[in-house]
């Protein structure tokens, strides 16, 4: 009996440290997601007003995706995109009050995290659904906020902290207390750079970054020019809330300033803790299996065609910043041309994990084009956004289209079906999108075979 006894506690030992070195050889991953950051708002991209040291620092030794975008350019349905890996016909969340369902949220990448044995941790901007519909039980280390939340904070003593070094503190608390006991996945959300809607200052920085471009001259984009938002029809003008967000932020050299310098700090903040991040997990001794994935949840117009805000299928808007570094598999200073989608991040961060993407996930791990695996990708993806009213008014006209390798279809609508107006843009040669091909009779063919292609996406997407 003693004998049986002894062999089935050693039998449990033997057992027990395969499950842990099992478990150990998982990376931790943190994800990090900024708000309306997007894809050129990055040094390491060409931009030589904005920095971000720590952001470069991570694409050199990583991996970055120059052309990602985002399948629904506004935060609540692009956040239900990230979590879910699916496209907004599928998941279904199309407003601010739509939370997941149990079943779905069971699908998400951080419950399914959470069932494989990961230590989960979120902080920051849930935004999905109502405070009641956040999913508090699935994270170990919860501090997440509903609703946009607000930059101006105090901390535990009462003393101002502004919203993005309190996050930052966060996420090294977690870090400190991690136990070592099976990897961990943090969720970093940060409200940054999103305006602060409703206050007239907008982009609320945090004012130990004042000095960042203080006395540099920001040069206004080109097409910031009456003329180049007068070329929408005026059926798409009235109304318009990007045209109304454009006259409070940019319609001055003075606001232009202003306010692009804002957006640029709040992003410079969010640098600051992704360096903090990176250095506790190297003071910890973590650092080396930690996979660190960036991306943003949308763009966002300065002032280009006249507009602010986002919603819209146009570059500035629908393209975000991705980056993915693996310490254990580096790929310094890859950069990787296919287009990456806000749809591929729950898949990469399962297929980190070694867990089996659900079928109902419809992006790809970016993990086999990061390792040159992948012999086929996407040339092209579907683009949709809701129709937004305030009462009976359309502020946000609805679009969906196909932006493919070449070109880029986008039709507009303020009821459903009923399409007020076409873009088309060769997107080689016209960069900025200020040559609308739609009406061009020498396009019509291939025009009609992206409405068809917009069709079938409709169709099968769902």
């Amino acid at each position: 009996m003693k004998q049986l006894f002894f062999l089935c506690f050693f039998s449990s030992l033997i057992l027990f440290g395969c499950t842990q070195k099992e478990n150990q050889s998982k990376p931790n991953i943190i994800f990090l997601l900024t708000d309306d950051q997007r894809a050129d708002a990055l040094g390491v991209a060409g931009n030589r007003f904005v920095e971000t040291p720590n952001l470069d620092k991570l694409a050199n030794e990583g991996a970055r995706f120059s052309n990602a975008y985002v399948t629904t350019s506004i935060c609540c349905v692009s956040r239900a995109s990230i979590f879910s890996g699916q496209f907004m016909r599928r998941h279904g969340i199309e407003d601010f009050v739509t939370g997941f369902s149990d079943t779905a949220w069971a699908g998400t990448y951080p419950a399914l995290l959470k069932q494989a044995g990961y230590k989960t941790g979120f902080i920051g901007k849930f935004g999905v659904g109502e405070e009641k519909d956040m999913p508090t039980e699935t994270f170990d280390y919860w501090k997440g906020f509903g609703g946009q939340g607000k930059y101006e904070n105090e901390d535990d003593e009462g003393n101002f902290i502004h919203l993005t070094e309190k996050m930052g503190n966060q996420a090294i608390e977690f870090i400190q207390n991690y136990s070592g006991d099976g990897p961990f996945c943090l969720s970093v959300s940060f409200k940054a750079p999103h305006c602060q809607d409703g206050d007239l200052r907008q982009f609320i920085f945090d004012q130990n970054y004042a000095n960042v471009l203080a006395g540099t001259t920001i040069p206004e984009r080109e097409t910031n020019k009456e003329e180049y938002y007068e070329m929408f029809p005026e059926e798409w003008r009235k109304d318009n809330e990007a045209r109304a967000r454009w006259e409070l932020r940019f319609s001055t050299p003075e606001k232009y300033q202003e306010m692009v310098k804002g957006y640029y700090r709040l992003i410079y903040g969010a640098d600051v803790v992704v360096g903090r991040i990176r250095s506790e997990l190297e003071k910890l001794g973590l650092d080396k299996n930690t996979v660190i994935v960036f991306s943003g949840d949308n763009g966002f117009y300065l002032g280009e065609h006249g507009l602010a805000g986002k919603w819209y299928g146009h570059e500035e808007s629908i393209r975000v910043p991705m980056l993915v570094y693996d310490p254990r598999n580096p790929h310094a200073g890859t950069v990787l041309e296919q287009m990456a989608l806000n749809i591929d991040i729950a898949p990469t961060i399962l297929e980190l994990a070694g867990i089996e993407k659900p079928s109902q996930m419809q992006g790809e791990s970016l993990l086999p084009l990061i390792n040159n695996q992948n012999t086929g990708w996407r040339t092209g993806f579907f683009y949709e956004h809701y129709i937004l009213k305030r009462g009976d008014v359309c502020i946000i006209p609805g679009s969906e289209g196909v932006v493919g390798k070449d070109y880029k279809y986008i039709r507009y609508m303020k009821e459903p079906g009923k399409y007020i107006y076409e873009e088309m843009y060769d997107r080689n040669n016209d960069k900025q999108e200020i040559n609308n091909l739609a009406e061009d009779s020498k396009f019509s063919e291939l025009k009609n075979s992206y409405i068809k292609k917009t069709e079938d996406y409709r169709q099968t997407l769902k």
